[in-house]
Formats: structure tokens, sequence, C-alpha cells
């Protein structure tokens, strides 16, 4: 073909290319919601909630400097309880962190289990979340247990301490924080779970 021929067979081709090709990503994205929530006990929109709200949260938590930039705050939420842990430095920063981020619509419950103390600093942080992945994988070792699904627990640790929450019999719960309390570098385990019974 000639360039002159190539050029008008290009600007229809590149729309639709791109069209496909965007289809093809949010087919991607929806399918890995999907595949999530098809383990999750969850409801699809509770998911979608609690993604939306904390990531509102964590933006309206970051446009406060002094508590973002000079403390170590996590948020997480999960099926509509929202947890804070982490370091601030004084008790009204404490408060302050959180009147930040109450108030959100489907939010159930908030634990603030913010401590008042110096911030750990990366490599403390970094350690936390290795501890975390061990948690996880320890879950892992879970196969008696009829219809338990390891990916249902939420872990996240802070300070040494791990938290863990999600939607889980008392059963599953008794079984999960002592696994997590036995993996190296826990130091303690706080539940904050839901309990189906």
């Amino acid at each position: 073909m000639k360039p002159a021929t190539i050029r008008p067979v290009l600007r229809l081709l590149i729309p639709v290319l791109l069209t496909a090709l965007l289809s093809g990503c949010v087919a991607a994205v929806i399918g890995g919601t999907a595949a999530g929530v098809g383990h999750d006990r969850r409801s699809w929109t509770t998911v979608i909630s609690d993604r939306n709200i904390q990531t509102t949260a964590y933006d309206n938590f970051n446009k406060d400097k002094e508590l973002a930039l000079k403390n170590n705050v996590t948020i997480v939420v999960y099926n509509g309880v929202m947890l804070l842990a982490g370091e601030v430095r004084t008790a009204e920063l404490k408060e302050r962190a959180e009147r930040r981020v109450s108030g959100y619509e489907g939010v159930r419950r908030l634990v603030n289990e913010i401590e008042v103390r110096e911030p750990e600093g990366f490599l403390s942080r970094r350690r936390d979340n290795t501890i975390s992945v061990h948690v996880k994988t320890a879950l892992l070792d879970i196969v008696d247990m009829p219809g338990f699904d390891p990916t249902r627990v939420n872990v996240t640790t802070v300070h040494r301490t791990a938290y863990l929450m999600g939607l889980v019999t008392r059963e599953e719960a008794e079984r999960v924080a002592d696994i997590a309390r036995n993996v190296a570098g826990v130091e303690k385990v706080m539940r904050v779970f839901e309990y189906q019974d």
C-alpha cells in the first residue's frame, strides 16, 4: 500500500484498537474484582464500598500534612468497620485523626487503635509488612476446617500487633488468632472480626 492510502486506514483502525484495548482492561479489572468477591463473604457492593471509603478516608487524612507526614497511621475498612492503627505524637493528634475519617456513610463502627507515642521508622514498618505476609501464609495451613478460606481474613500489622479483620465464624476466629499469635515477630493479636454465628 502507498503511504497516502495507509493514513486513512490507520485513522479508522486506531480508534477501534484503542476501544478494544480499553475494553480488555476494563474486563480484566471487573474480572479481578469478581474473582476476589467470589471468595469473599461480603457482597460485591460492600467490597466496592469498603474500598471507596478507605480511599476517601486516606485522601481526607492526607490533607492534614502534620498528621500525614509526621505520624504513622494505617486505615483499613472491612465490611463497614474502619480500623485506625499506628502511632501519633500526641493525644490531640489521635483525636484529630479520628475526626478526619469519621462520618462516612457505610461505616458502621470505627475502631481507633492509634497509640500515642513516637512513630516508628521505615524499617519497623517494613518488618510489620513482612509479619503480615507471614501470618497470611501461615493461614494457608488451615486445610481441615470445612468452608474456611484464608483470603477472607484481612491481616494488618502495626508495631508488631497483628490486627485481624473479616466476616468469620467464632471457630474460624479462634483458629486464625491462634495461628497469628504463633508467627515469629507477632507480639500481640487484636481481633476486629465480625462473627457469622
